[in-house]
Order: C-alpha cells, then structure tokens, then sequence
C-alpha cells in the first residue's frame, strides 16, 4: 500500500499517533521528524493522485485547510513564515508539506529548501517531545471555525 494511502488508512482507524486532526479536506498529521517544530502535512482524504485530480470545490477546501493548518502553525509557534510544498515525487499521492521557517536557523540553512537539512539525523516526531505543540495546533485550528476541523 503507497505510504500516503497507508497514513490516511491510519488516521482513520484512530492509529495514527501523529494526527493533529481531521478536516474538511483529510487528515492534518505532524511529519515523521521535527528538524524545524511544527512541521506537518496535509493528508488528503479521500486519496487522490494530485491536485489536478480534484474537482474545483474539493481543490478550493484543500487549499484552505492547508492555509488554515499553516495560519495554526505559525500562531503555535511563532516562526517567521511557513513553506509550503507540494511534490509527489517519491510518493505519488497528493499531500502537502508545511514547513515552519525560523529566523534562528543556521544561516546555511534559512534561506535554502528545506531538503537541505539531513532527514537521516533529524529528531524523530515523539509523543512526549512534540505531543503538547500537537495539541496546540489542534486547539488553534478548533477555535478558527473550520468546518470539519476537530481534535
């Protein structure tokens, strides 16, 4: 099973341990690590191949919860901006990633892609770790109104 189907399949099932909440659109989920805290995704449910694969209406609330979760993100923790990426490469499903940009990052690292930084050393997400920036962001998303949003 492709890893984003996995994932949703997960979330689903209340298996998923990085969920912040589900959405309008899919699933919000924290990323595998937190190199930069708050780094997280939005998981598309029902699972499609591209944004090109959703009619208008679906594509429109897709975007939105993306800008949601990131407005979200920013308030919980303070970064100076939030990166917003789409790919598909090496995972053919639609999903996006949301990166928060610090000001504090290493200056080799702030104003360069994301992909720059090692995946293979970067901290693991951790319940114990980043479950109370988790629910921060789950909070923060409740409160915005967001139809389908809950924790």
């Amino acid at each position: 099973m492709p890893l984003i189907m996995e994932r949703v399949e997960l979330a689903r099932n209340g298996a998923n341990d990085k969920v912040i909440c589900r959405m309008a659109s899919g699933w919000a989920v924290m990323g595998d690590v937190q190199f930069l805290p708050g780094y997280c995704l939005l998981l598309p449910d029902p699972v499609v191949a591209s944004l090109n694969d959703l009619d208008p209406e679906a594509r429109a609330v897709y975007l939105l919860d993306m800008a949601r979760l990131g407005d979200a993100v920013l308030q919980a923790t303070g970064a100076l901006r939030m990166n917003y990426e789409i790919l598909g490469n090496s995972e053919p499903e639609l999903h996006c990633h949301l990166f928060p940009r610090y000001a504090d990052e290493p200056d080799d690292k702030r104003k360069m892609p994301v992909w720059f930084y090692d995946w293979k050393t970067a901290t693991p997400y951790a319940e114990d770790q980043h479950g109370e920036l988790r629910e921060k962001i789950a909070q923060l998303l409740s409160f915005t109104g967001a139809p389908g949003a809950h924790a």
